[in-house]
């Protein structure tokens, strides 16, 4: 096993996790059964011969190698370590600097308190190509010493108006454009290859998971997401968002389908207030779920729940992002999705001013999610959890299924590095 040092500056190291991703049918992490279909018989099992309930191996299966690894990972883990393993933060959230511009003794601390799972980056703490390499490569060794697992090293760098790298600062790298462009040009090629630029300067950078494509298709009056969007017609957008996610795939990092279940048509800015949809499960199979089934197809490694409620859905204003009937009964067993699940940030105004802090990590774990994106307050969501775990409201089961999903990811993209 090569140092992990290393993994994100080689063109090796792009290519052999570009090929591990794109194995076994275009699916890493991610794979689907025949749609509306539930698994039966030898369709019930993986290719690694795993069941499809978090990795354990079914029945008369001798468990394959990659099941070893993961089942010795987590058992290897405290309860304490199993818990941060489940959140993806800023930051600022847990270093002890305002912006985070390095990483030291200070950094090295936190992360052996707090292995955390992931951390995002984002414009401010990012000044230039050699900062950024240094600070990356010193937290990914820390949290590799902490837990022995590296953490997902993310940024939204979607191209247009999200982006922290292209054509900013000192980093002398172009920003490749809106991806409403991309879309309007109808060469699914232009997406492929937006993409796996993206995809190679960041992992250049240090960088192994991009928030990015947006899967939302902007079919309604509302232009939030217009720019960022390939688009108004949910065919188009879905071949779009599919060769996104090759691109990111053979560009050798992972990615990130947003915003499940589609928040494109949904009035307002999730930001800052609720969303909401009046459509019926027909209507955004029809549309909305077009792209998320082409990204699955694709093997995106992870999905992100937006905040949008879906009443004609569930019955309620719970936003996806807390909402069995959408992560676990749709984007799980009808899409089949098998990837990791994470929310959209819980800091947003959509979902933030509703929930208290505490409950926010066990409402979204308890619907199916598998990691936390942003809580407006680590400490009191961690306890939260951790909580919940030791007094029974949430099975330690129930995390360890998210947790095998995260450390699969986690020793390939060790494995891409050896």
């Amino acid at each position: 096993m090569g140092s992990m040092m290393s993994w994100p500056v080689t063109r090796r190291s792009a290519i052999a996790l570009g090929a591990i991703l794109a194995t076994s049918g275009g699916t890493l992490l991610a794979g689907c059964s025949p749609k509306g279909t539930a698994p039966t018989g030898d369709d019930a099992s993986n290719t690694d011969g795993t069941s499809r309930n978090g990795d354990v191996p079914a029945q008369g299966t001798p468990a394959d190698p990659m099941t070893t690894r993961i089942d010795s990972t987590l058992s290897a883990l405290t309860l304490e370590q199993k818990i941060n393993q489940l959140f993806f933060l800023e930051p600022e959230s847990i270093f002890p600097a305002s912006p985070v511009v390095s990483a030291g003794d200070a950094s090295r601390r936190a992360l052996t308190e707090h292995p955390v799972g992931g951390i995002c980056y984002f414009g401010q703490n990012l000044r230039g190509p050699d900062q950024t390499r240094t600070m990356l490569s010193s937290i990914r060794q820390y949290s590799q010493d902490a837990v022995g697992l590296p953490p997902f090293i993310s940024v939204d760098e979607e191209g247009g108006t999200v982006s922290r790298i292209g054509g900013k600062g000192s980093f002398n790298i172009p920003n490749v454009g809106d991806m409403r462009d991309v879309g309007a040009s109808g060469d699914t090629h232009q997406a492929f290859e937006v993409s796996q630029t993206m995809a190679k300067y960041l992992v250049e950078l240090g960088f192994n998971l991009d928030f990015a494509p947006v899967a939302d298709v902007v079919n309604g009056s509302s232009q939030t997401m217009a720019r960022r969007s390939f688009g108004t017609d949910a065919q188009a957008v879905a071949q779009m968002v599919e060769a996104a996610v090759r691109g990111f795939t053979e560009g050798g990092i992972l990615c990130c389908a947003k915003h499940f279940p589609g928040i494109g048509s949904a009035e307002g800015d999730p930001e800052v207030e609720p969303i909401s949809t009046q459509k019926t499960m027909e209507q955004l199979q029809a549309e909305e779920l077009l792209p998320f089934r082409s990204a699955i197809a694709a093997g995106v490694p992870f999905v992100m729940v937006g905040h949008l409620a879906c009443p004609r859905l569930t019955g309620d204003d719970t936003p996806a992002s807390l909402s069995r009937a959408i992560q676990t009964d749709i984007l799980r067993a009808q899409l089949g999705f098998e990837g990791i699940i994470i929310t959209d940030s819980l800091k947003m105004g959509a979902i933030g001013d509703r929930y208290n802090a505490t409950e926010l990590g066990v409402k979204a774990l308890e619907a199916g999610a598998d990691m936390l994106l942003m809580t407006p307050d680590f400490s009191a969501s961690y306890e939260g959890v951790l909580s919940a775990v030791r007094d029974g409201t949430l099975g330690e089961e129930r995390i360890d299924d998210s947790l095998r999903r995260i450390i699969k990811a986690k020793l390939r993209l060790m494995d891409a590095s050896a």
